[in-house]
């Protein structure tokens, strides 16, 4: 049973939490000022701009800031400033009990996807997969604001669709397929299994990548299907796979199509979630409709 929390209204508080890497402030109160520009209201976690190595602050000091706020009954929804790495550090330990009582939605992509994952596999809880992102020129991109704006405060979800920009759009196929939408970051995803990676018998499975080396994607790949992680699936989303050279003789794309093509479940490609331009937010964990020949990702009442 999923754990859907409620959406936000006007005066609601939301609270910026850093479960992995250092932000950079003024970026993150930038996104702040948008956020009370929607009529919330925003506070930030003790540790949010704390710097240890790579981290924003030690294991103890994020994952308090994290179950902290899981716990406030004021903190309506959780913003993670950034990825980068960590969240995986401490997704084993996130307060269950606090989320069955209190559901909230986490919000973020990339590393945090572990973060929905093990959320959504001890409490069925619903996340959102997206960020506030800027464009090329420094300023919050308007379909992007919206899309994260409607998945938190408007009825429902808004039906994804696929674009044929997008590279991964040359994988679809045929068909139609139900079952909650999980996944997010293929590199979270294959660090989940085994231990924080939710049941995919008859789920949708959601992936994105960037910045990776084709070896590493097919090492990725190749162990979530030899584990069996990939049996039972109901359908296949690809979203933006970035940072990919497509000129060579193999690439990204011939690399999914490789491992993708035996799985032989619906595949829609080319959706515009990720770290891409313009990336969407969607929700993670909810009931959802993949029509792979409509290129459409929609998710019914």
């Amino acid at each position: 049973m999923a754990a859907n929390p409620s959406k936000l209204k006007v005066g609601d508080l939301v609270r910026f939490v850093s479960p992995a890497s250092t932000p950079e402030k003024d970026a993150v109160l930038r996104r702040a000022a948008l956020l009370e520009s929607w009529g919330l209201t925003v506070d930030f976690g003790r540790h949010v701009f704390d710097k240890h190595a790579y981290l924003a602050g030690t294991d103890e000091q994020r994952l308090a800031d994290l179950n902290g706020a899981i716990r406030d009954p004021r903190v309506r929804a959780i913003f993670a400033t950034r990825g980068g790495k960590g969240s995986y550090r401490i997704a084993d330990r996130l307060d269950v009990r606090a989320i069955d009582k209190d559901p909230k939605f986490i919000v973020g992509f990339s590393d945090i996807t572990i973060l929905h994952l093990s959320a959504c596999r001890h409490s069925g809880l619903i996340g959102i997969h997206g960020a506030l992102v800027t464009d090329d020129a420094g300023q919050f991109d308007i379909a992007n604001c919206e899309a994260l704006r409607d998945a938190l405060m408007s009825p429902g979800y808004a039906t994804i669709h696929a674009s044929p920009d997008e590279p991964t759009s040359a994988l679809s196929t045929r068909g139609t397929a139900s079952g909650r939408l999980i996944g997010g970051n293929l590199d979270m995803v294959a660090t989940a299994a085994g231990w924080a990676l939710p049941d995919l018998d008859g789920a949708l499975l959601l992936l994105e990548a960037t910045g990776m080396h084709l070896g590493q994607v097919d090492r990725q790949l190749t162990m979530l299907r030899k584990a069996g992680h990939l049996d039972g699936l109901a359908g296949i989303a690809l979203g933006q796979f970035t940072g990919f050279d497509l000129e060579r003789n193999f690439t990204i794309i011939d690399l999914l199509r490789d491992h993708l093509a035996g799985v032989g479940v619906p595949v829609l490609g080319g959706l515009p979630l990720g770290h891409g331009s313009r990336p969407l937010a969607v929700p993670i964990g909810a009931m959802a409709v993949l029509a792979a020949g409509a290129g459409t990702l929609s998710f019914p009442p």
